[in-house]
């Protein structure tokens, strides 16, 4: 019933294999249920309520992801569009928490209708291949940059060298070490499960060396979560002076999850031969649901996540996959002392592993040409050293229409890439910097 529900025969997969992609995926990002709601507490959002209503926004995102769209991608509050709310709208701009999250709502209420009138299918169906593969590989850097830098193998550096090797004499660093080797060793003797042994492995050696502690406690009840369910302010949001917010919130979301849709995708080859993920407003819904569950719920943008390349990786290609990792932050409301003990020594190493295998689609890039060649480098580079996902799609929807016109070969865009181009355009004239 359930390979003939997921269609496990028709994606070459197993129930072991799913379980093993499901697990990995949830390895690989469990951190988002502590690091979130630290990042919101930032913003006057009390800890222990935003520890649940993260991880109910994924269960019930990713659960849907399995279950409607059938795809093995996962569904959590985005980092970076948390650091936006909590330090740009709340800190600088001095609004309220539940203001933005009023204006996450009307974000996700916006793409729902746009998803049911197809508009924002078609506005995927319309970018190139070129930029397909940018998305891919540009997220595979900036998941090697995350993980490179939590497991402290690079660090923040000074003005002028910003960034810089970290200290290879502490017993994390090289335990992170040790594990990107560990993880390499294995997938090159094709052991299954590779970045799950690995992390595991290394989350052992961590607690053997002393690097990170046992749990004061294996199980507890969740905190009370009625401090921020339904307090969003959806009128204070409706005033002009919340355009900015509203446009940046919108096309952070609107890109991210387009991207990551279409680069994990490249990489797990399931886009069909014309570069289009078939039935793609299945994924896209429940994107744009989860974005005002979890508004309504109390925290930032859920949307598909770049780590589900990791279950992936690990065999993940159905729904099953999203199921088991639904079912994971499930057991996460009870267990999260446990699950929130697993080091970035161990989940690093294992992002940067995700980001060398999805580096291999840029190969299939036309970089001979440069109208191809200048939107796909910004795209990249961008999305990397400006640690945000957003700017460098939006900067590849810019430069792509602009140098096929400045080259004679307006032809060669599709006309949804000028409304994308556009719209990317008003993000950078607006964005509240």
């Amino acid at each position: 019933m359930i390979k003939r529900f997921f269609a496990l025969d028709q994606h070459n997969t197993t129930i072991k294999q799913e379980f093993i992609g499901g697990v990995t995926t949830f390895v690989t990002m469990a951190y988002i249920i502590v690091v979130n709601p630290k990042i919101l507490e930032a913003a006057g959002i009390p800890f222990g309520p935003s520890m649940v209503a993260t991880i109910l926004s994924a269960f019930f995102g990713t659960m849907a992801m399995g279950l409607y769209a059938k795809r093995p991608f996962a569904i959590a509050p985005y980092m970076g569009q948390n650091a936006f709310v909590a330090y740009t709208v709340v800190q600088v701009l001095g609004y309220s928490w539940q203001t933005a999250l009023g204006a996450i709502f009307i974000g996700g209420l916006i793409f729902t209708l746009l998803t049911l009138l197809k508009v924002r299918s078609w506005l995927v169906d319309q970018i190139p291949q070129g930029l397909a593969i940018s998305f891919a590989v540009g997220i595979g850097l900036f998941l090697t940059f995350i993980g490179l830098h939590d497991a402290g193998i690079i660090d923040v550096g000074v003005k002028g060298a910003p960034v810089q090797i970290g200290n290879l004499r502490d017993t994390s660093v090289q335990l992170a070490i040790f594990c990107f080797i560990f993880i390499a060793f294995l997938m090159i003797k094709k052991v299954r499960g590779a970045i799950l042994i690995g992390i595991l492995t290394t989350t052992i050696l961590s607690i053997l060396t002393g690097v990170i502690g046992l749990p004061r406690q294996w199980v507890g009840m969740p905190p009370d979560i009625t401090p921020i369910v339904f307090k969003l302010d959806i009128f204070g949001a409706l005033t002009w002076g919340f355009f900015s917010v509203i446009l940046t919130v919108f096309v952070m979301d609107f890109v991210d999850t387009m991207g990551t849709l279409l680069g994990v995708s490249y990489k797990a080859g399931l886009l069909d031969a014309q570069g289009r993920l078939p039935g793609i407003e299945k994924p896209m819904m429940c994107d744009a649901v989860s974005m005002m569950v979890g508004a309504l719920l109390g925290t930032t943008t859920p949307g598909a996540y770049i780590e589900s390349a990791a279950g992936i990786e690990a065999g993940g290609r159905t729904g099953l996959t999203a199921v088991v990792t639904a079912f994971m932050f499930l057991t996460a409301l009870f267990f999260a002392p446990f699950f929130s003990i697993i080091p970035a020594c161990a989940y690093g190493p294992a992002l940067v592993i995700v980001g060398l295998l999805m580096l291999s689609t840029i190969t299939k890039a036309q970089l001979d040409d440069m109208t191809e060649a200048v939107p796909i480098f910004s795209v990249i580079v961008l999305m990397s050293f400006t640690y945000n996902l957003a700017i460098g799609m939006t900067a590849g929807f810019v430069l792509y229409p602009l140098m096929k016109l400045l080259s004679g070969k307006m032809r060669e865009v599709p006309p949804g890439l000028w409304i994308l181009g556009g719209l990317s355009l008003c993000f950078f004239i607006f964005y509240p910097y």
